[in-house]
């Protein structure tokens, strides 16, 4: 690969997430009801494992959720798009199954956020995450949703993720 390819490569944004390669450990704290105006937040553990594929081009990350209900699995799938610099992520668990609409995003003054507008019991919504704070060894998620087309934000899950490996 040429010089000029690699640093093309890290221009583009295919490397936003590569600080998320890796084993973590993560504190997870979820509000009990979304968009009801819920103030009651059940805390969790649970792990995270992503790697790199299609030589960087996408990410494959695995988690376990120790919820008290019961431990969700789940596999999040990151793939870059070249052409629009953006990327996009696919979600699927146990419990739900798979999640057809993406999250679509990117990196910009040290965090990644992105966003999906998605069906929400019977209405749509829009959804943004959130990867911030972001170091070597630790960085912090959060997931909110809007009802009103972005006007206002509920944060319903907030993660504080620290390197394990």
């Amino acid at each position: 690969m040429s010089e000029s390819t690699v640093e093309q490569q890290g221009q583009d944004g295919r490397v936003d997430f590569d600080f998320f390669i890796g084993s973590w450990t993560c504190r997870h704290r979820v509000l009990r009801e979304w968009l009801k105006g819920s103030t009651s937040w059940e805390a969790f553990e649970g792990t995270s494992v992503a790697r790199k594929v299609l030589r960087g081009l996408g990410h494959i990350e695995e988690v376990t959720l120790e919820r008290a209900s019961e431990a969700t699995e789940e596999l999040v799938v990151r793939l870059f798009d070249p052409q629009t610099q953006q990327w996009r992520i696919y979600e699927a668990d146990n419990s739900n199954g798979f999640a057809p609409q993406p999250v679509i995003g990117a990196r910009k003054d040290g965090r990644v956020e992105g966003y999906a507008y998605e069906p929400w019991e019977g209405t749509y919504i829009f959804r943004r995450v959130i990867w911030s704070e972001i170091t070597a060894t630790s960085f912090h998620w959060e997931q909110a949703f809007s009802a009103d087309a972005g006007t206002t934000w509920e944060t319903n899950w907030i993660a504080d993720f620290v390197r394990s490996d």
